[in-house]
């Protein structure tokens, strides 16, 4: 049973620490959206916590959380060790399964900036239970080899002015073999800081997650 406060705060114990995160469940909710965040940022993230906020007003369950503990955090290498990122992303949706309240949902992830490499790994190792992926001005370049490997309906978000990261994804796109869509946001830059941007990669994420994220019971054998 899962042990919450009232702000939706709760603990995830994997084998020597625990992970700060922020679970939110709205009634007859369609699927589960974790959230794997950019190098620097945490689960208090005013973008993400913005795009949670509607993807939760369209009926989608949010978990926003840390992969690193406070002290890991400070450490710049560990910041960009996407294999460590990407295990405990892995070990958070294993625990996920395995909570009553959360078990029966559909999978995706939203990943941002090095997030969205993590993302891509976890989805590459879980296969079908993964069902969508969203990558919001991501660097899936730094997952290249697990992107052939991934099954999840993706969909890359990316901000027309932020040229660098435009060309990355352009390159890593054309690595995904499954359902796939690229959407550039005209006039945005990395972080979408530009008036109505956020909103605009708030709106696709959740037509994409609510298109995707449908549970559906599997069929048993007679």
């Amino acid at each position: 049973m899962l042990e919450k406060e009232k702000n939706n705060a709760i603990a995830i114990p994997l084998n020597q620490l625990t992970l700060k995160a922020n679970l939110y469940i709205p009634e007859n909710a369609k699927g589960l959206v974790i959230f794997s965040h950019g190098s620097g940022s945490s689960r208090l993230s005013p973008r993400n916590n913005f795009i949670a906020n509607i993807l939760n007003q369209q009926g989608l369950a949010t978990l926003l959380l840390d992969l690193l503990t406070e002290s890991e955090d400070e450490n710049y290498e560990t910041r960009f060790n996407i294999d460590l990122l990407t295990q405990r992303l892995i070990a958070a949706t294993k625990w996920v399964q395995l909570q009553k309240e959360t078990e029966s949902l559909s999978l995706g992830y939203f990943g941002a900036s090095t997030g969205a490499a993590s993302a891509i790994g976890a989805a590459a190792f879980f296969k079908d239970d993964i069902k969508a992926i969203v990558s919001r001005g991501g660097r899936p370049d730094l997952a290249l080899d697990e992107i052939p490997e991934v099954t999840a309906s993706t969909l890359f978000i990316v901000g027309g002015k932020d040229s660098a990261v435009l060309e990355l994804n352009i390159k890593a796109y054309a690595k995904v073999e499954c359902e796939k869509k690229f959407e550039t946001i005209p006039g945005a830059s990395h972080l979408f800081e530009e008036p109505g941007k956020l909103e605009k990669v708030a709106e696709l994420s959740a037509t994409w997650f609510k298109k995707w994220l449908i549970t559906k019971k599997p069929i048993k054998n007679v």
